[in-house]
């Protein structure tokens, strides 16, 4: 069986894990576990160690829990996306016990953003003022960060980390009762547990069982490291409204920045011919600042450039005895305003405080009929955060439409008045603010701020036309969001049946 074992690397100070083959490893000094067909009784079995997975298993085993943790690859993860932590994502880290994984991987903070657009800027703050110094948003290598937070889990004494490849749950008359898997030596085994829940990321194998997924793939980010150069504005991500889509710059480590392109559509430049270098050079780079001109050529010609398609998921469960599904395997947004990490950090907030209450899980029928609240309780963060991604994507794409160009230079517009127009929205992109209504409030003022810059000083029919499309269309981009969301449950929680489920007897 392959299990991990932590050690600490004296050298360079920091954390590392090692995979051994053929020996009983315990993720801690206080206990053993060992292969076997059917492995030991858990009270929690959670598929996936990435943020989401990690993040629970270590709350739940802080809790008391027994949980068994089964992750396809324990190496340190290498991705383009789940860099940036938003301050409201830091603050449910605190919350979660888990701040401390932020720490000894040179991360960056992160204050705010500037937006560039047609040689202009605006500086957008982040609402920072009555929390701790130590609260802002944080830009890291996602590797780095998801090995101190499976470090973390792993020194919990009842929580045990594995590498296997989940291949199937285990269903009995309906309801979860475990997981088939495989191991590297090729071995199959069982694990079974009251509850099993399912966080195995964007490309998981396991959703449809437990979800309707409906995936919308808008566009993909082009990925590549900028070294040894300084942003126009320290500790702030950059975000250029280039033509066709937005360019994200945002600082990973003390000497590299990352840079996103952004390529509508499932289809990017071919990276084998050189068609994607030639794209950046040509199409890409006289868009963005000057002072990181050189830096991206020399990262273009270096060519380690990644893509990485940006899927969207409403969510759509299937409440289902003895599982649940969080995470990317459940719900996902375009990853333009970084929220990802802060819905899934909220939602394990509350999952942990419905669980707390719980002794047994063992009723798998009244547990799956509690944990239906769950679906409406996440609903203030996740909705709002999902909708700005959503909204604000389509809103700061360039467009051929004279009102979708209106929009966009609205948008811009009314960000660099300041104080409330600025702070407001920033609020909600930054999880610091998350309420849908003050979502929709702003949204719609951008719009009318747009009408009202067509209609001053002198309105005409043209003029008047091109308004009324800009509210029809920002409708349009909202209204579809929000009715995937789920209306009832965003604006009316406390309508919805499951929202006063009281945890079962036992």
């Amino acid at each position: 069986m392959f299990l991990f074992n932590i050690r600490r690397n004296k050298n360079s100070g920091a954390s590392s894990m090692e995979i051994q083959e053929g020996v009983c490893l315990k993720s801690t000094e206080n206990g053993v576990l060992c292969s076997s067909e059917e492995v030991g009784y858990a009270d929690v079995i959670i598929v996936g160690a990435g943020v989401a997975g990690s993040a629970l298993a270590y709350a739940l085993g802080k809790d008391g829990r027994r949980v068994h943790v089964i992750e396809r690859d324990l190496s340190e993860p290498d991705r383009i996306v789940g860099e940036l932590l938003q301050p409201g994502g830091y603050l449910k880290l605190t919350e979660l016990g888990l701040a401390d994984c932020v720490n000894e991987i040179d991360a960056q903070h992160v204050f705010g953003y500037v937006l560039f657009k047609d040689g202009k800027n605006t500086k957008l703050s982040y609402p920072l003022e009555g929390f701790q110094s130590n609260v802002a948003g944080r830009g890291f290598h996602h590797g780095r960060f998801i090995q101190k937070m499976r470090e973390k889990a792993a020194s919990i004494a009842n929580v045990r980390l594995e590498q296997g490849t989940v291949t199937s749950l285990i269903e009995e008359r309906g309801t979860i009762k475990g997981v088939h898997y495989k191991i590297n030596t090729g071995h199959e085994l069982t694990a079974k547990a009251p509850l099993t829940i399912v966080c195995d990321g964007c490309f998981s194998n396991l959703r449809r069982s437990l979800c309707n997924p409906k995936v919308d793939i808008p566009s993909s980010f082009v990925g590549l490291v900028l070294e040894n150069c300084e942003l126009p504005f320290p500790n702030h991500g950059h975000v250029i409204l280039a033509d066709p889509s937005p360019i994200l710059f945002y600082p990973i480590s003390s000497t590299e920045i990352r840079c996103l392109v952004d390529i509508p559509g499932q289809k990017v430049p071919s990276l084998s011919n050189g068609e994607m270098a030639h794209h950046l050079k040509t199409k890409v780079a006289p868009q963005i600042p000057e002072e990181l001109q050189a830096a991206f050529i020399v990262a273009i010609d270096k060519g380690n450039i990644r893509t990485m398609p940006n899927r969207s998921m409403p969510a759509a469960p299937y409440p289902t005895p003895g599982a649940l599904v969080i995470g990317d395997a459940f719900n996902m947004r375009h990853p333009l305003t970084g929220g990802g990490m802060t819905v899934v950090l909220s939602d394990i907030v509350v999952l942990r405080d419905l669980l707390r209450p719980l002794q047994d899980l063992n009723n798998a029928s009244s547990l799956c009929r509690y944990l239906e609240s769950f679906y409406t309780l996440r609903k203030p963060v996740a909705s709002t955060i999902n909708t700005l991604a959503g909204a604000l994507y389509k809103v700061v794409s360039a467009s051929p439409d004279p009102a979708r160009k209106e929009m966009r230079q609205a948008c811009f517009d009314y960000l660099s008045l300041g104080g409330v127009f600025s702070n407001g929205p920033i609020a909600l992109l930054s999880g610091l603010n998350p309420r849908p209504l003050s979502l929709v409030l702003h949204f719609f003022a951008v719009a009318i701020f747009g009408v009202g810059r067509l209609l001053l000083p002198f309105p005409s029919l043209h003029s008047l036309s091109i308004g009324i499309r800009l509210i029809l269309g920002a409708s349009s981009i909202i209204f579809p969001i929000l009715k995937a969301e789920g209306v009832r449950q965003v604006f009316f929680p406390i309508t919805v049946l499951a929202y006063h489920r009281a945890p079962p007897v036992n």
